[in-house]
């Protein structure tokens, strides 16, 4: 152990007053002060709290200042760090070994440590659960660049400001400029932030803290605003998500600073840098369709336990009904899915469930309210095969042995107040009527016009077509059903009374 703290001590002697800043910065230790005090409080941190972790970072540290002066294989002090001798030493000390950082093989920020500065506090001797958080189904994690890290304040003030200076890799730039983009100016490969509640329990929901700003550089990123509700009394909701940073970040070897401004009201909050890539809503109804699509067996299975007899119950089911619309959109179902937890076997339209997610995630099941993630989301085969043999319903019914008919509802007949006209011919309209003309003009099967001229007779020397008169309607008939009824009834008391001339002139007919 002698050997590895006159190492670090040497390592230590060499560095510059910004190695030594940063060195002070990744264990939360004072920056502030000349050179002379900055070698003090370093050798004083080697004397007395040298984890492998602090001895990684002078090494780091050490490295990066040689590799800068020239090409040449770094220098060794002395031998390479073991951390089994330091594992070891730890143990004879009797507290428990630490697991060793990533080797050189892992991808991370040379050049600065992966803590705020200010907040980072040397790591304890003992495991301690980390923060974790949820998984987002729209932002796929390729590399970590800073773990959820405690916001710790500095003072009594509200207000706190929470430095972080870290650098990108040749690599993590290289993705960030080949990939494509989503929006004019957004790239899908983006480094976010990501603020959530210091719990340990269970991964965490994004969740801003209050007085939430962020500063990138010299500029400041904008952070999602409020909702505004619609409910009077109900306070309007921001939606947490990621804050992505990267339109703001030098994309070269250069290092960039991220400033965290946030309201401290006795909350305690984490905040964690991710480069992840942004997926759309078409990929993630891609990966639904590839992973996610249950058979219809099985679909049909389900069928016949929701519908199987209960003993207990005094009510048998012998059916039940599915809409085949979506209940988010009124429209058809093209991708009919629902959540593995939920009860019901009613359906809502992927498509449109997972646009409405990507624009506001809320995860819920229309249907029944429950929640409804994207990884227990399932297509059913069963009704995507009733939507493409059954295309004239718009709702089946599931029967007891898993079989399924269409509920079709009927077309009320109705009957327009106003008849069509019907055109009949001349020996249509003869061998339909033969009742004379209301004018008394003769049989020549034409309309009683004034001055003898006929509508339907001779028009140019050609015989013109009958016209029938549609236009009476239901209620005119009843009212004449009526009248002949009190007809009759005159009749019986006072005899048979002359016949009435027909309504209806030659070559008409009623429709109604």
């Amino acid at each position: 152990m002698a050997a590895e703290l006159v190492e670090a001590k040497n390592m230590v002697m060499s560095f510059r007053v910004s190695d030594l800043q940063m060195l002070l910065g990744f264990v939360g230790r004072s920056k502030s002060g000349l050179k002379h005090e900055l070698v003090t409080r370093a050798l004083q941190l080697v004397q007395f709290d040298c984890s492998p972790e602090l001895f990684k970072k002078i090494k780091e540290l050490y490295e990066t200042r040689y590799a800068k002066k020239s090409s040449e294989p770094v220098p060794q002090p002395h031998r390479p760090l073991d951390p089994l001798t330091m594992h070891s030493t730890y143990d004879r000390a009797g507290t428990v070994p630490r697991t060793p950082l990533s080797g050189p093989n892992i991808d991370y920020p040379v050049l600065y440590g992966k803590y705020l500065n200010g907040l980072g506090r040397l790591p304890a001797k003992t495991l301690k659960p980390e923060v974790r958080l949820v998984k987002l189904p729209f932002f796929n994690m390729l590399d970590e660049l800073l773990k959820p890290t405690e916001l710790v304040p500095q003072n009594s003030e509200k207000l706190q400001e929470s430095p972080c200076i870290f650098a990108l890799t040749p690599r993590q730039v290289e993705l960030i400029r080949n990939s494509r983009e989503l929006q004019p100016g957004i790239k899908a490969v983006q480094v976010v932030l990501r603020i959530c509640y210091s719990d340990t329990s269970s991964p965490q929901e994004d969740q801003y803290p209050p007085n939430i700003a962020v500063k990138v550089n010299h500029s400041y990123c904008s952070v999602p605003g409020y909702y505004p509700s619609n409910k009077p009394g109900v306070e309007p909701k921001r939606p947490c998500r990621p804050i992505n940073l990267t339109h703001l970040m030098y994309l070269s070897s250069a290092t960039n600073r991220i400033t965290v401004t946030w309201g401290n009201y006795g909350k305690s909050y984490s905040v964690a840098l991710y480069l992840a890539r942004q997926l759309t809503s078409a990929e993630l109804l891609q990966g639904l369709k590839t992973i996610g699509v249950k058979h219809p067996e099985l679909c049909k299975a389900l069928v016949k336990e929701k519908l199987r007899l209960d003993p207990d119950s005094e009510i048998a089911t012998t059916g039940v009904r599915v809409s085949l619309i979506c209940p988010l959109v009124k429209m058809r179902l093209s991708v009919p899915c629902r959540a593995e937890t939920c009860a019901h076997l009613q359906c809502f339209d992927a498509v449109f469930y997972l646009q409405m997610n990507e624009k506001k995630p809320t995860w819920t099941c229309p249907v029944c309210d429950k929640p409804a993630p994207y990884d227990q989301l399932v297509i059913d085969g069963l009704l995507s095969k009733i939507l493409s043999e059954c295309e004239d319903a718009d709702e089946i019914e599931y029967l007891v042995d898993g079989s399924w008919c269409p509920i079709r509802a009927e077309k009320e007949r109705s009957c327009s107040p106003q008849c069509p006209i019907l055109v009949l011919g001349p020996s249509d309209a003869n061998g339909l009527l033969s009742a004379p003309n209301v004018n008394g003009g003769g049989s020549g099967g034409a309309l009683g016009g004034a001055g003898g001229g006929a509508a339907g007779g001779v028009e140019n020397g050609k015989p013109g077509a009958d016209v029938v008169d549609l236009t009476l309607d239901s209620s005119s008939s009843s009212e004449e059903e009526e009248d002949e009824e009190e007809e009759d009834e005159d009749e019986d008391e006072e005899g048979p009374r002359p016949k009435r001339r027909c309504p209806f002139q030659k070559g008409l007919v009623s429709a109604c």
